[in-house]
């Protein structure tokens, strides 16, 4: 179907600049025509820019509901247990509606927490659907791991100091027979044959190294070398995670170099602990890595090396990784904060806010499968999201670059439309294809009605927290 828009402003590229009073059509999906000077746009000012990506999130539900605030990963992974989906189809709506509100036309989703009420077949389609539903565009990885569900090594020094009810409590939850690399292919080639298309790309989710063992992440290697899938995965997050792989796998790097698993087909999220060697051989083999500033320090991960890993060939995208900064999946705000972090010291410029938007979107694009770079010019996606010039531009004493005021200023609460394939899938700052407000107090409704069966983990919590705590300064410390 045949659309245009009029624009006050357009953003044309980083080296192009921002264009004014610009028409850009569209037909079927795909960007047909783009004028400049075309006439002046009526009513409200506008600033046309292509839609945002988030790079790495996991399509769950907000972890504050739990209490998991301000917890290192390693306890805060176990504690958002109690935000196991309770609706498959619901917590991913609720999701992907957050991010597609933010101005979202693509967003990873790396699995990692299934809802144990389904068959993994059955629950990647109700993902899918939600995704459609929504609008977006989705990769979609389902996460495995087959090792050290509950520490990284050992857990019998955890476990042995809980209660025989709590110990219980604690294994049937997160202990269980891993599976097979055999079995995780199969799986993932019938997630692709059932939700792959051009809206959804199905990629290999290993969780981590320090979750899976060589066999494992050798055959997703071998799969992603012989079909083109992409793989996504975590690396060095922690400080934990870089002392695990100190001891227990210090080629580790080196290795998925060697099996072939780092390639252009792979994405790493965070590498906040990738040393200088570490990030050149990322940026030698074609891979992307997606810092995820905020959820790093709600999580006190620690400050990813990102201007150091792009200054050494790292393609940089973006994430959310389901903890914004205010857990509330605003990916402009996000890539507000890398740009403040990691765009400069005084003088020296990592990278202007135009190219650091440039690239976030076109890494975001290539991790996500998403066709084309997201710039807006013919024969690309339409793809894009409309901003409200008169409320970024409240001042209006002289002309200011939208884009450099876009940086400054921005957030979620200025997107007006978002349009993906040609297709407003977000009016006015709410999404079209699902009511969100509605899906989140019904979710809040069942997560209230399922807390019950999660009594005997809230009471295990403090002694398996302090228990969890002394094992990971004892066993994994930096030097």
């Amino acid at each position: 179907m045949a659309a245009e828009i009029s624009a006050s402003s357009l953003f044309r590229g980083p080296d192009r600049g921002v264009g004014d009073n610009v028409v850009l059509r569209h037909d079927g999906g795909t960007i047909t025509d783009v004028s400049e000077g075309a006439g002046t746009a009526r009513g409200r000012r506008s600033f046309v820019i292509p839609a945002f990506v988030n790079a790495h999130d996991h399509a769950r539900a907000t972890a504050s509901f739990f209490g998991a605030v301000g917890m290192p990963l390693e306890s805060w992974i176990l504690r958002t247990a109690l935000g196991t989906p309770v609706d498959p189809y619901l917590t991913a709506a609720s999701a992907l509606a957050r991010s597609a509100n933010a101005g979202c036309a693509a967003v990873m989703v790396h699995y990692t927490r299934p809802s144990g009420m389904m068959p993994l077949l059955d629950e990647a389609k109700a993902i899918a659907r939600a995704a459609s539903d929504v609008g977006v565009r989705m990769a979609f990885a389902m996460a495995v791991r087959d090792q050290n569900p509950i520490v990284y090594g050992d857990a019998e020094p955890v476990l042995s100091g809980l209660s025989k009810e709590g110990r219980k409590t604690v294994e049937d939850l997160f202990v269980r027979a891993p599976m097979s690399p055999r079995a995780y292919i199969e799986l993932t080639e019938a997630i692709a044959a059932a939700i792959a298309g051009p809206m959804v790309d199905v990629q290999l989710g290993p969780a981590g190294v320090q979750w899976c063992s060589k066999p494992l992440l050798e055959a997703v290697a071998e799969n992603s070398a012989r079909t083109g899938r992409r793989i996504h995965m975590h690396l060095l997050e922690t400080v934990y995670q870089r002392a695990w792989v100190d001891q227990h796998f210090p080629d580790m790097v080196c290795w998925l170099r060697d099996v072939g698993f780092l390639s252009e087909r792979l994405t790493l999220a965070h590498c906040i602990y990738a040393r200088p060697d570490e990030l050149e051989m990322i940026a030698a083999s074609g891979a992307r890595i997606v810092t995820n500033f905020s959820s790093n320090m709600h999580l006190r991960s620690g400050l990813a090396p990102i201007a150091a890993a792009h200054k050494c060939g790292c393609a940089i995208a973006v994430g959310i990784d389901g903890l914004a900064l205010d857990e509330d999946d605003d990916i402009l705000r996000e890539m507000r904060l890398v740009q403040m972090v990691h765009g400069g010291l005084g003088f020296k410029q990592t990278w202007t806010p135009a190219e650091m938007f440039a690239l976030a979107i076109r890494n975001g694009r290539r991790a996500t499968g998403a066709p084309g770079s997201g710039e807006l010019a013919t024969g690309n996606p339409a793809d894009y999201v409309v901003i409200d010039l008169d409320r970024l531009d409240r001042d209006q004493i002289m002309p200011v670059d939208p884009m450099v005021l876009l940086f400054a200023r921005g957030n979620a609460s200025l997107v007006n439309e978002v349009v993906v394939a040609g297709r407003t899938i977000v009016r006015d700052g709410a999404c079209a294809g699902v009511d969100l407000p509605v899906i989140e107090e019904e979710l809040r409704g069942m997560y209230r009605a399922n807390l019950g069966k999660f009594a005997n983990f809230q009471r295990t919590w403090l002694p398996l927290s302090e228990r969890l705590s002394g094992w990971f300064e004892q066993q994994l410390t930096c030097g």
